[in-house]
């Protein structure tokens, strides 16, 4: 279930090309120096322009792993009760569940994750301020630090992907599964940064948006069905911290 996990959170990534381009596409259009004439270190700025967007995308793919430690911690102290509840069955059901939302939000079936992006707001506006002190953005360390709030930018696709950390129940599991979601959502933004005009009607193509929804809401299906099927038992889900115990314990 761990490498589905990570896999799925790269697809997710990668295939949400379009909400990235529309959630981050401001930033990544600033970055890329289109309306001011700055120069770093004597470079012209259209030298710079892949440094900085390297720089803040380095940014954005630490926070996101920051985000899947605290969510692999969190699911780890739900397993306390795994006596008592199927815990982490009914974290990979709400997972797959996640994605599927995922899904139908980028195919415009759905937007019932507009929601929780609107609630994410609200803990977003006393982080902005933080972002409008980097400029201009005229050095790579600021662009590394302006990636690492943006990383923390409501997002729905972010959330839905934040619950298969949950679910992976362990702090580098979680990790590994938002840095596999980072990497995924890399060559999307990398592009928008770097040739804007010719990715964004592509980004815009409704059929694509459809194609992209259609086979991350398949990601969340077989998730689910390996989630509540018989043969789903606790040796087929180990996690890295329950390895660990049994290698020190021998057993």
């Amino acid at each position: 279930m761990a490498e589905l996990a990570v896999l799925s959170a790269f697809l997710v990534g990668l295939l949400g090309g379009v909400h990235c381009a529309a959630m981050c596409g401001g930033i990544v259009g600033a970055l890329s120096f289109r309306n001011c004439a700055v120069t770093v270190r004597g470079a012209p700025a259209t030298t710079a322009r892949p440094r900085y967007q390297l720089a803040y995308n380095a940014g954005r793919i630490g926070s996101y792993t920051i985000a899947g430690t605290i969510a692999g911690l969190i699911g780890s102290g739900g397993l306390l009760f795994d006596d008592l509840l199927p815990v982490r069955t009914v974290l990979y059901v709400v997972a797959s569940l996640m994605v599927l939302a995922q899904g139908l939000y980028l195919a415009g079936v759905w937007q019932g994750l507009a929601h929780l992006e609107r609630a994410g707001g609200r803990i977003w506006i006393h982080i902005k301020p933080w972002s409008r002190r980097l400029l201009p953005l005229d050095s790579a360390s600021k662009a590394v630090a302006l990636g690492a709030l943006w990383g923390w930018l409501p997002c729905g696709m972010v959330y839905s992907v934040l619950t298969i950390a949950v679910a992976s129940a362990h702090p580098i599991d979680g990790a590994l599964t938002m840095f596999a979601f980072g990497l995924g959502t890399l060559p999307n933004l990398l592009a928008m940064g770097l040739a804007a005009e010719h990715v964004r009607p592509l980004l815009r193509n409704v059929r694509l948006r459809r194609l992209a929804g259609a086979v991350i809401m398949s990601l969340g299906a077989i998730g689910l069905v390996r989630a509540v099927q018989p043969t789903h038992d606790h040796g087929a889900t180990l996690t890295l911290q329950e390895m660990h115990s049994h290698g020190r314990t021998g057993h």
